[in-house]
């Protein structure tokens, strides 16, 4: 590939009519998006430079991905951003939060205390333990996990995110999913590593010969009452809490049996979401001028 072509097939009617419909589709992804950022006083006038960035990066991978020479010529092309302000960004082009950050200690911690049998009780449940001592302690948990972070500050800052609480010599897990009650800035982190790489493997599947399909699966249904959907939202907490556990009990086992292996290292995330509002509530379309044409569903599951 020269830096004068696109990495798109097909003549440029076919390439117009996917842009149309990417833009559409973007465009109802972002309509929660954009409540959220107006909620956190982000405006339109200081998101749009921000996206720049973005789509030069999106750019650079898209090119490296199909082996073409990167120049500010072809991700200018690809971008649509001008050369003139990619000399402005020089390298400094790859949003901080491109990258899905690494979990957290805490979460770490977490993790191994809702997954190891030896921390849970009779009743199946995360058992309270120590926090001092050689055997199943919180400060045994924590070097575990990490030789870097004190114990002791590593147990302050999960006080702090709401997920354990001391009472006398014992610590007890106060959730049964990793969700910060405090802290907007690890719940934001959470937010953009969990929805990034969800649109990360939808996006994946939607290339048409993108082999093997990743799992991105949702069963949709329509007409239920207020006290169904409650309902059902407390089914699906349960199937996340016993999919999560096995999940990350075999991940750990995956680890350990992969310590020594020379492959190049791979990362994965494995999720579930449920969400309900009322039928003729705010939903997430495009605004009008952009809106598809609607039809008539029923309870039905879709899979790509």
């Amino acid at each position: 590939m020269n830096d004068q072509t696109t990495p798109f097939p097909g003549g440029a009617e076919a390439t117009d009519a996917r842009a149309r419909i990417a833009l559409r589709a973007a465009l109802a992804l972002l309509v929660p998006l954009a409540r959220w950022l107006v909620r956190n006083g982000v405006t339109y006038s200081s998101f749009t430079p921000a996206l720049k960035t973005v789509f030069v990066e999106a750019a650079r991978r898209e090119l490296a991905t199909h082996d073409g020479k990167i120049t500010d010529s072809s991700l200018s092309v690809l971008s649509g951003v001008h050369r003139r302000d990619l000399r402005t960004m020089g390298e400094a082009t790859t949003p901080s939060s491109a990258q899905p950050k690494a979990p957290s200690v805490a979460s770490q911690v977490f993790t191994r205390w809702v997954t190891d049998a030896k921390l849970r009780g009779r009743d199946d449940q995360p058992k309270a333990i120590p926090k001092t001592g050689e055997g199943l302690s919180f400060d045994a948990l924590a070097r575990q996990v990490s030789s870097d972070v004190h114990p002791r500050t590593l147990l302050a800052e999960m006080q702090r995110l709401g997920l354990v609480a001391v009472d006398g010599d014992s610590v007890h897990l106060q959730a049964q999913a990793f969700v910060p009650q405090e802290g907007f800035e690890e719940m934001a982190d959470l937010f953009s590593a969990n929805v990034s790489d969800h649109l990360a493997a939808a996006v994946h599947n939607l290339q048409g010969t993108a082999a093997p399909k990743f799992l991105e699966q949702s069963l949709f249904g329509s007409g239920l009452s207020a006290r169904s959907a409650e309902a059902l939202g407390a089914t699906a907490r349960k199937l996340w809490k016993d999919a999560f556990r096995q999940m990350a009990t075999e991940a750990g086992a995956h680890l350990k049996r992969d310590a020594k292996n020379d492959d190049t290292p791979m990362r994965m995330r494995f999720g579930v979401y449920f969400y309900a509002e009322p039928k003729d509530g705010p939903a997430p379309t495009a605004p009008r001028t952009a809106r598809a044409r609607t039809t008539t569903q029923s309870t039905h599951g879709s899979t790509r």
